[in-house]
């Protein structure tokens, strides 16, 4: 099974994507399940995961009701505020609702990085593992050593890296991230998304350019904590759904085909607990 283990739908007129402005062009217009298909089939990916992009409610009920009927989303990661008093509450609700896999607070745009070792949201924590859902880190570099404490504090809690970390790629930036996202993989049981790295590098890329990056990546986590995802329709910032899955099929040619399998499918299976989905 192929699975892409992070995609996005977004409707503009709803009025809840504050990062989405004009200024990102190719992306500031809806995307749907027909933009979608096509891409799928050329890849030959079977199913999604379809990932929030609003911190808010609503927009997970609306990703929920998008995926409800369609068989090729096989889950939602959802969003929920953590903070709230009745988080815990809100967060066995969602967990009823068909598909609802996971949910992500956006830490990339918060403003203290400590966040996630707040006491506020200790109760919702212990609701998510209590109910089985996973937690998508969407975080930077400078995020990892407190992402180690966090998966320390809550070890019953099922974690997966969005985008590698976001390294720079860009800048070149290599070293630093590269011993951060290493100590990550060696100190707790996390699992990373193979996805994102496109747009860390920018128009002009080549997989060339992501190769050490990958295969530190490949290195740290091994297939089976490893998944691949597409970060589409973010991706069309500085390429396409095809150039990016071509890429990494050159990047990871050197794997066995059950660690292939892994990358691109199974893993994210696992994780995410697809077949009960």
């Amino acid at each position: 099974m192929q699975i892409d283990a992070h995609q996005h739908f977004w409707r503009l007129a709803r009025g809840d994507y504050a990062w989405l402005t004009p200024e990102l062009g190719p992306i500031h217009r809806d995307f749907g399940l027909d933009d979608l298909r096509p891409l799928l089939a050329a890849a030959g990916v079977e199913r999604t995961v379809l990932v929030q992009a609003a911190p808010t409610s609503a927009e997970t009920d609306f990703l929920l009701d998008l995926a409800a009927n369609e068989p090729l989303v096989a889950g939602v990661v959802g969003w929920v505020d953590f903070e709230a008093p009745d988080a815990a509450h809100r967060i066995a609700a969602l967990a009823a609702r068909p598909k609802l896999v996971g949910l992500r607070p956006m830490i990339q745009d918060l403003p203290d990085d400590r966040w996630m070792l707040g006491e506020a949201i200790t109760p919702a924590l212990h609701a998510m593992a209590d109910e089985g859902l996973t937690f998508d880190a969407l975080v930077f570099p400078r995020h990892l050593p407190i992402l180690r404490m966090f998966a320390r504090r809550y070890p019953g809690l099922d974690i997966v890296i969005d985008h590698g970390a976001k390294p720079d790629i860009a800048g070149g930036a290599l070293d630093d991230w590269a011993r951060e996202i290493r100590a990550t993989a060696d100190e707790t049981r996390l699992v990373c998304k193979l996805s994102g790295l496109v747009t860390e590098a920018g128009p002009g890329w080549s997989a060339e350019v992501l190769r050490p990056y990958v295969e530190v990546l490949v290195e740290a986590f091994g297939a089976d904590r490893l998944m691949w995802g597409s970060d589409w329709p973010v991706v069309t910032l500085a390429g396409s759904y095809a150039a990016w899955r071509r890429a990494a099929e050159t990047l990871l040619a050197g794997l066995s085909d059950d660690e292939r399998d892994a990358i691109f499918g199974q893993t994210a299976s696992v994780f995410y607990g697809l077949d009960r989905s």
